[in-house]
């Protein structure tokens, strides 16, 4: 889900501007990178090995943070289970990779599009063209919370490479005013964030391959937090069962097949028996499934699901006892 921020208007000060000028300045992302500093005179294959190499770094540096994200991951599913939202404010290539995950979980995990949100400065149209300007004002940050009537049990994710982000810093601050736990998450160090925040994810990723691309290795590192963040809740949440998604919704032709796939496998019918169990189960996998595997109607696999709060591997085991 994409919202769409306020309109802005910047006015700097020559002051304002070079203290900004500073702050750049200091930013690990903004500094060069001595492995790729002849990357203009390089093969093409040259090219894909300095990149490849740099990449290489950026998941050693999130299995840093694996303690800090698992406390998120039971902080967002927590908030899912009473009914609270997680929401994503960024801009430029941070915002469009939060709205990309929250998009991408309706039909992974057969969510509401309302329970994961994303929010980039300047609006749709900066999904796809870049609005200059939009993320230079916190009030346009704190706008789009105020719209989103972000309350607890709601959980809001600022996602800022430099961590500097005003749009990001504006959300931020107005969510923790409304008591809503908040998060950040950001490849600078740590020390370099001038933001109280609840949960602080810094992946410091260095230097990017070419100055100032953060679309580079802090996208990857971010899209990496994200999918752990969102899928570890959706896990805790008994969306999956063993390691394959069992909640997905059926929204094309793709993801019928798929789930009559999932249903062959588990329960070991073939194909016309799992399209005969999806349909008796209103197009819903998991209860297709308990079906096939508890030998249950429908009415009596919601049932179990119920009790076991949507998880699979409980309610099959609850059939044994």
């Amino acid at each position: 889900m994409v919202e769409k921020s306020q309109e802005f208007v910047v006015v700097d000060s020559d002051k304002d501007r070079k203290e900004l000028f500073s702050k750049l300045g200091k930013l690990a992302t903004e500094k060069r990178n001595a492995a790729s500093m002849e990357i203009d005179l390089a093969s093409a294959a040259e090219i894909a090995s300095i990149i490849n190499s740099e990449d290489q770094k950026v998941a050693r540096e999130v299995e840093k943070k694996n303690e800090v994200i698992a406390e998120v991951i039971e902080l967002v599913s927590d908030a899912f289970q009473v009914g609270g939202r997680l929401l994503y404010f960024g801009a430029g290539t941070s915002g469009r990779l939060g709205v990309l995950d929250a998009a991408e979980c309706p039909p992974t995990f057969g969510t509401s599009p309302e329970q994961v949100q994303g929010f980039i400065a300047g609006g749709k149209e900066a999904m796809f063209v870049a609005q200059e300007g939009a993320e230079d004002l916190e009030e346009n940050g704190a706008a789009d919370v105020k719209k989103a009537n972000v309350a607890p049990p709601d959980v809001v994710c600022g996602l800022a490479a430099s961590g500097r982000t005003p749009y990001v810093h504006g959300a931020i601050k107005e969510a923790a005013r409304r008591g809503c736990k908040t998060i950040m998450v950001t490849t600078v160090p740590g020390e370099q964030i001038d933001l109280t925040v609840d949960y602080l994810i810094d992946i410091p990723v260095g230097a990017e391959v070419i100055m100032g691309s953060t679309r580079m290795k802090s996208g990857t590192a971010q899209k990496m937090v994200l999918n752990m963040i969102t899928t570890g809740a959706m896990i805790r949440q008994g969306k999956v069962y063993e390691n394959v998604m069992v909640d997905l919704m059926l929204t094309n032709k793709k993801l019928v097949e798929r789930s009559k796939r999932i249903l062959m496998i588990f329960s070991e019918v073939d194909y016309d028996e799992a399209e005969r169990l999806l349909k008796a189960s209103g197009g819903h996998v998991k209860t297709a499934l308990v079906m096939g595997l508890g030998d249950l109607s429908a009415q009596e696999a919601r049932k179990h699901l119920n009790e076991h709060n949507g998880f699979v591997r409980k309610a099959l085991l609850s059939l044994k006892e």
